[in-house]
């Protein structure tokens, strides 16, 4: 009776789980992913155990509402979210949920437009067609390949990382380390809401988690013509070290990677698997953009020239 019971799943390998823990643990994965964050760094901000965190991703950790409460906070979400359940909290909210149950992507997209523009939240097509904003991963290209659009269309180009820095009158790194993810996105919205006041013609590259605070995200596609930099995940990783960036591999959950002791190749290959997880987190995100630029297997001048007339293009039909 287990194994038909809707309720309860069955794993390739026997493994008898609970549906709702299942999912439950799935919604963790897919959010800590789109936020770029290993389990470590959430075990670190939850102050919950990366074994407990690993048997609730797994679907077989009976977690209480104080964990959930904990996770769904160093997170920056709802319990609600966690748990699947829309809410609840007027019977208005209700009968929107009921209109857009079962709607195609499409159907989605344009309610989303529509409920801007009547809120107010979105610029004319007219002005976010002469604002470009270039969203994707770091690797992609936005920095390099952002400033040489900028110079070609002689528009101002922006940095959102350095209008954060400039907001909030500190680094990135200690805007993290010291005040938090939390305080990061209000950095990130203050900046992001001058920079489309104080720049009616810009192209901007934003930081690749901007997908992660919905509100940011949303005011930046209300008001900016959006172009996602696509690479292979062995492209991404490969610029940013040729770049002597190194966080992909310092930011990868293993106890033995961070202290040194694991070897280099197995450090770049949780690195990689990280990048992964993050990337598919964030793909269905990054999807939203007016036109996606794929900059893999490109050379720096065939990207900027390729760039250039997409973004030409694509922009005259809607001015």
């Amino acid at each position: 009776m287990r194994r038909t019971d809707p309720e309860i799943v069955q794993s390739g390998d026997g493994d008898v789980r609970d549906a709702f823990l299942v999912a439950l643990g799935e919604r963790v994965r897919s959010l800590r992913a789109r936020k770029g964050m290993t389990r470590r760094d959430l075990a670190t901000a939850s102050d919950v155990s990366e074994r407990h965190l690993a048997s609730l991703e797994g679907g077989v950790g009976n977690a209480s509402v104080l964990i959930l409460r904990q996770v769904a906070h160093a997170l920056d979400t709802q319990i609600a979210e966690l748990v699947g359940d829309e809410t609840t909290a007027s019977p208005e909210w209700l009968l929107i949920r009921d209109l857009l149950r079962n709607r195609s992507d499409d159907e989605l997209r344009r309610g989303r437009l529509a409920l801007a523009e009547a809120y107010g939240e979105a610029g004319s097509q007219s002005a976010r067609s002469r604002r470009i904003a270039l969203v994707g991963l770091r690797g992609a290209g936005k920095s390099t390949l952002g400033q040489r659009l900028a110079d070609s269309l002689d528009a101002p180009f922006v940095e959102l990382n350095r209008e954060i820095e400039r907001v909030s009158g500190c680094g990135l790194t200690e805007i993290h380390n010291l005040l938090g993810p939390n305080a990061y996105r209000r950095y990130e919205r203050r900046a992001l809401e001058e920079t489309i006041q104080l720049y009616p013609d810009a192209v901007i590259a934003t930081p690749g988690g901007i997908v992660s605070d919905a509100s940011n995200f949303n005011l930046l596609l209300a008001n900016c013509f959006t172009v996602w930099l696509k690479a292979s995940p062995e492209e991404h990783m490969s610029r940013v070290i040729a770049q002597g960036d190194f966080r992909p591999m310092a930011a990868s959950g293993s106890g033995a990677a961070a202290s040194g002791r694991e070897t280099p190749a197995a450090a770049l290959g949780e690195a990689m698997d990280d990048l992964k997880r993050i990337l598919a987190g964030r793909a269905a995100f990054y999807s939203k953009a007016d036109i996606a630029f794929d900059t893999s297997g490109k050379s720096l001048d065939e990207s900027a020239a390729a760039l250039l007339a997409m973004v030409t293009a694509a922009t005259l039909k809607t001015q």
